[in-house]
């Protein structure tokens, strides 16, 4: 008997680790879902609050705007620019101004049925009129191709501060008035130069990039979208 207590013992010590095992498999893949369900969850989150301050910028603008993805990015390396998922079809045209909740993101360059090419700010092809906010001094921010960029022709009689907020002048007529560019970083007033050399970081995190805003300017409004009052 005594032999068979311990056969029946040891069955039933196997047949509870077999069921343990399948519920600790049951368990694992159940945490797995609600991780996976989380995640879905946080990103939701994460694009509605991303939306919401767009449509806070789209309500105190006087400019009609269309919403757009980022789609892809240059993989060339010659240029700092992004793709949308928006393009002529939808009105789109070169030149068009580009923002995000932030700030001047860029404009667009190129445009298909379906998609456009829009250079970024930090390119350093573009050239963005500017004024400093605070004190009304001129300059042109240029990119220089990393992720900062420079505030170029600000002459030494000029009132400028590290800190101090860049924003589009208005000039030129791409961008409208008044747009967020960026912060002072670094000023350098050296004696053997004509202009103030002027570092700025740019209002936006362009590492972070996901949804922009197409500026639609007079004239560019394309049909079926209302101007917004």
């Amino acid at each position: 008997m005594g032999t068979i207590s311990i056969v029946r013992d040891i069955w039933r010590s196997y047949f509870f680790l077999v069921e343990t095992h399948q519920e600790n498999l049951f368990l694992k893949r159940r945490i797995n879902h609600l991780k996976r369900e989380n995640t879905r969850y946080q990103e939701l989150l994460l694009a509605n609050q991303r939306l919401r301050d767009l449509l806070n910028f789209q309500e105190n603008t006087d400019e009609p705007v269309l919403a757009a993805r980022v789609i892809g990015w240059d993989s060339s390396g010659l240029f700092k620019s992004i793709i949308i998922d928006k393009g002529e079809d939808d009105g789109l045209k070169v030149n068009m101004p580009v923002v995000n909740s932030e700030g001047v993101v860029g404009r667009v360059v190129s445009v298909s049925p379906n998609y456009a090419q829009v250079l970024l700010i930090t390119d350093q092809n573009s050239a963005v009129d500017g004024l400093v906010q605070r004190s009304r001094g001129r300059g042109m921010l240029k990119g220089n191709g990393s992720s900062e960029c420079y505030f170029d022709y600000v002459i030494k009689t000029y009132d400028i501060n590290t800190g101090d907020t860049i924003v589009t002048s208005g000039l030129g007529r791409i961008f409208p008035k008044g747009l967020y560019l960026g912060v002072v970083k670094e000023i350098n007033d050296s004696p053997n130069k004509l202009f103030k050399d002027v570092r700025v970081s740019p209002a936006v995190n362009f590492s972070k990039l996901e949804e922009v805003l197409i500026v639609l300017r007079s004239g560019f409004v394309p049909s079926g979208i209302p101007e917004m009052q």
